[in-house]
């Protein structure tokens, strides 16, 4: 099995490929006029809280407040076994004004809305998605498709945590 990664730099774009086979396998592009912000942590500061939209606005340095939905909070959510549906705390009893939290961009900034937050933290491989706050630690990325991969891996996590 061969794999090769290809990286093309240019001032404006950056350009990485990575071929198993000579079967292209995944490609990032970036350009430097247009970085995205998903998938950044950042360490923020309540500014307001919102209860009437179950929602709150948290500084993270950018021009405008990011947003951040009780849905998207990791401690407000109670699963409930009888009705198998997700319930969550009204945001007001989860987060006071300045409170510190560690946050990420899901949804980049758009127009004269700020970046969309989310405390559940994860930072995803190729094959595996690491996250901190959960109680499965480590997850099987969702682009594994092959169900024998799938369990292989799941396997060793298990061999890792035991």
């Amino acid at each position: 099995m061969s794999e090769e990664i290809l990286i093309n730099v240019t001032p404006n774009e950056t350009r990485i490929a990575v071929v198993e086979n000579g079967v292209l396998q995944d490609i990032s592009i970036e350009r430097s006029s247009r970085r995205g912000l998903v998938g950044n942590i950042y360490k923020g500061v309540v500014s307001r809280v919102l209860p009437g939209m179950e929602a709150a606005f948290v500084e993270i340095g950018l021009e405008r407040t990011a947003f951040l939905h009780v849905s998207d909070l990791y401690q407000s959510q109670r699963y409930d076994n009888e009705t198998e549906s997700k319930h969550y705390e009204p945001i007001s009893r989860t987060l006071n004004e300045s409170q510190e939290l560690l946050v990420q961009v899901i949804k980049d900034p758009i127009g004269s809305k700020g970046a969309r937050l989310s405390t559940q933290i994860s930072l995803a491989s190729r094959y595996l998605v690491y996250m901190p706050l959960a109680e499965e630690k480590v997850g099987i990325s969702q682009k594994i498709e092959d169900e024998t991969e799938r369990q292989r891996l799941k396997d060793l996590i298990s061999k890792l945590n035991a």
